[in-house]
């Protein structure tokens, strides 16, 4: 890209989903979109070659999640796919084969890719059985603890420790599970400070939403009522702050210090990892 501007030319990026998608100033959920895309630039451009002959370069790995299609069927939502445009048969694909994030693991990439091709063998209800080895059995409500264990060996020794925050976590597709988790990992921490949010509507004049009613909504692009920090424990940015000093959604962070309208904290990833920024309240 800047290479080509550098040349004068124009070039512009967007994005679909992710976090990018919340850095990005255009955003395509589907098939529908680019196709309305192709045309006004048929249109704008007076060619009838897709998208009016203008180069369009898209990035994506099927193996992933489908875009999702609320209350509709799975069959709908494959449907809104790019591969199920006609735009699909002018595509050039270029296949991108290494997996880096497991390159020390090979075998755990190729059962990966076997799940993405769907040659996985599978259970009833499409459920597939992991390895022994990469697996932790369930036998109860107290196993959450080992799986605690597991991924965060003595907590209690590293609550300061940068390089052990970042290369740990727990992904779990609920926002109710991730409330639970949280609380079980940051009670092993020493301390106790809250913050509470404080919820309103505006223009409720005859105060139909009450404040217990707005403190119990948990929305994933929102913290919880009640957010539990305490020192040495990681945190993750939901707004862009300041993306060119890497505060973005989706930032990992380390509580360094608490004070009553600010909090000091230690960037994790990305090019500012190590650099300490202060956050103040923010209404």
């Amino acid at each position: 890209m800047a290479s080509l501007r550098s040349r004068g030319e124009i070039v512009l990026a967007t994005a679909s989903s992710g976090i990018a998608a919340t850095l990005l100033p255009s955003v395509f959920k589907s098939k529908n979109i680019l196709e309305a895309l192709d045309r006004s630039l048929q249109d704008i451009c007076r060619n009838n070659a897709p998208f009016g002959g203008k180069v369009i370069i898209m990035r994506g790995d099927f193996h992933q999640v489908l875009p999702v299609v609320r209350k509709d069927t799975k069959a709908q939502m494959i449907l809104v796919c790019i591969v199920q445009s006609h735009l699909w048969n002018h595509t050039k694909i270029l296949r991108l084969r290494q997996n880096m994030r497991s390159l020390h693991d090979q075998e755990f990439a190729e059962f990966l890719i076997r799940i993405g091709d769907g040659v996985e063998p599978t259970k009833p209800d499409d459920m597939m059985r992991l390895a022994s080895h990469i697996a932790i059995p369930w036998e109860g409500e107290h196993f959450i603890q080992v799986l605690i264990q597991h991924i965060f060996p003595y907590l209690e020794l590293h609550g300061w420790d940068a390089s052990y925050m970042v290369q740990r976590a727990i992904l779990t597709p609920t926002n109710d599970d991730v409330q639970k988790l949280n609380d079980m990992i940051i009670d092993q921490f020493p301390g106790e400070h809250n913050l509470l949010s404080f919820d309103e509507v505006e223009r409720d004049n005859h105060n139909l939403y009450q404040q217990e009613f707005l403190n119990s909504i948990a929305q994933g692009s929102l913290p919880p009522h009640i957010l539990k920090i305490k020192k040495g424990a990681p945190l993750m940015l939901l707004q862009n702050l300041d993306p060119r000093y890497g505060l973005c959604n989706g930032t990992w962070l380390l509580c360094r210090g608490l004070f009553m309208n600010m909090l000091d904290v230690e960037i994790l990833t990305g090019n500012n990892a190590g650099k300490c920024v202060f956050f103040p309240k923010l209404k």
